[in-house]
């Protein structure tokens, strides 16, 4: 709601919350707040309390960093200095085309002994992070060292997540926050008859 006059407080319509759900991801607040005759700060609440979330934009200075130091540097140390995870470090590199010299270095004792350690109990990007590798790379050498796992049952607290998010994200963006391979995502979304919020 925003008030509009003393003790005046008008709700938001139909068509507003629609407008919001569609421009907030992408566009400034400001912008949103000219069309809709909302305060910025209104915006922002209602844009909280239905889960939305701005789109990160890669800065000018981050895509520098970026390019600096991915031919050289680990992906753990990058994607920590950016405040960005690994998956996403990497998948922003790859459209750049980059290299990274460490992509080919070969698979140290120690870091194998992790992946088995943990390739149980801890998703492929959770596991890229610790190891500081790509989630592919991870991937490919879990497959290589034939190692296999059955998925643990979907906690309920995964699956409140799944339906709160799904209205408003898309099953690639989900299964990364939650943790979850992409396609178990999806039958997850088809089981539960989850649909889109028309906007």
């Amino acid at each position: 709601m925003v008030k509009k006059k003393k003790n005046t407080w008008v709700l938001w319509s139909e068509e507003e919350l629609k407008l919001l759900k569609k421009l907030y991801r992408n566009t400034k607040a400001r912008d949103i707040a000219e069309q809709t005759g909302r305060t910025i700060g209104s915006l922002r609440e209602k844009a909280r309390k239905l889960g939305l979330q701005k789109k990160r934009f890669w800065s000018k200075k981050d895509l520098g960093i970026l390019k600096k130091l991915y031919p050289t540097e680990k992906l753990q140390v990058i994607a920590e200095k950016l405040g960005r995870s690994t998956n996403t470090v990497s998948e922003k590199a790859r459209k750049l085309g980059l290299k990274n010299q460490n992509a080919n270095v070969p698979w140290s004792k120690q870091e194998e002994a992790l992946l088995r350690k943990r390739y149980l109990h801890k998703s492929y990007q959770e596991i890229a992070g610790q190891i500081g590798r790509s989630t592919l790379a991870v991937l490919l050498r879990a497959q290589k060292l034939g190692l296999r796992k059955e998925a643990p049952p979907w906690s309920k607290k995964e699956l409140n997540l799944l339906r709160k998010l799904y209205p408003t994200r898309t099953a690639e963006q989900i299964a990364e926050q939650i943790g979850r391979p992409v396609q178990a995502t999806r039958t997850h979304i088809f089981r539960l008859g989850l649909t889109k919020r028309k906007v």
